[in-house]
């Protein structure tokens, strides 16, 4: 179990680690089963061309849950999330190849707020392009 983290030794401007997730379209394929969401553009390249998409895309909640990872790994207690928001900026385009896609997140504490909360902003991005916007997280740590 990982020790909790203290909210008096957590400063404003705490950088959390960062973590790069990668996504293949196996991963996509186990996320729609496991989502439910098996929407074409996540998973039929010719598909997602001919509605004007550069290729399969990752689907925006699995892009969203991938970057809260990076706060969830840092309090060592998903239930520690008390509020999480995003918009959806660029969505992660996943070629059909070995390498598949990455996202890149980083986070850091942002304001301490009052019962011991702390607003987490992240910053999640993929082939350089910024993929979520106002990507906050409110945390009440230990």
């Amino acid at each position: 179990m990982t020790e909790k983290i203290a909210y008096d030794d957590v400063e404003v401007g705490t950088e959390l680690p960062a973590q790069t997730f990668p996504v293949t379209r196996a991963t996509l394929v186990q996320y729609a089963g496991a989502s439910g969401d098996f929407n074409p553009i996540h998973w039929n390249e010719k598909f997602a061309v001919e509605v004007g998409l550069p290729d399969v895309i990752a689907h925006g909640m699995f892009t969203m849950a991938e970057a809260i990872r990076v706060v969830t790994d840092w309090t060592g207690d998903p239930a520690a999330v008390v509020e999480y928001g995003v918009r959806f900026t660029k969505p992660v385009v996943v070629p059909n190849d070995d390498k598949g896609a990455t996202i890149e997140v980083s986070a850091k504490v942002a304001a301490k707020l009052d019962d011991k909360k702390v607003r987490v902003d992240l910053l999640a991005t993929s082939a350089g392009q910024k993929v979520l916007g106002m990507s906050r997280a409110v945390v009440r740590l230990a």
